[in-house]
């Protein structure tokens, strides 16, 4: 059904174009946030910043998870044989858990040891996605 991705020489790499735009805007904007939460320029106000940011993390995660989902379905025994692409996808599920959990409890306004242990691991978490995700065309 997804052939027409892995036969067209431009339909792939194009779709790898939207994955790093996308993950641009997520991370870009969501580490942006992040550190303000950890106290980096505490002179700039944290909900009027997250309210700018976090529609474009929104943005980014849809262009990333849709064309994310587009290669995907163009190999997807290849993928699911991969193990850095399943720790990829669990290593996801954690950090769409984390930002559950994080505006779940109100961590934005609460600004506490807690939230400022999420943003930690939320950094990680995504760094680990970026460093899987890399990774997994070479083994």
């Amino acid at each position: 059904m997804f052939t027409w991705i892995s036969g067209h020489p431009w339909a792939y790499p194009a779709l790898e174009v939207v994955h790093l735009v996308g993950i641009a805007l997520l991370l870009g904007n969501l580490v942006l946030v992040e550190l303000r939460v950890l106290g980096v320029s505490p002179v700039l106000p944290l909900v009027p910043l997250a309210r700018a940011a976090l529609p474009l993390v929104a943005v980014g995660f849809g262009l990333a998870a849709t064309s994310g989902l587009l290669m995907f379905a163009s190999q997807p025994m290849e993928l699911l044989s991969n193990r850095l692409f399943t720790l990829k996808m669990l290593l996801l599920m954690a950090a769409g858990s984390n930002a559950a959990w994080f505006h779940g409890r109100g961590s934005l306004q609460r600004l506490d040891g807690p939230a400022k242990a999420q943003a930690l691991l939320s950094l990680g978490l995504w760094g680990a996605v970026l460093t899987c995700g890399r990774f997994i065309a070479y083994v």
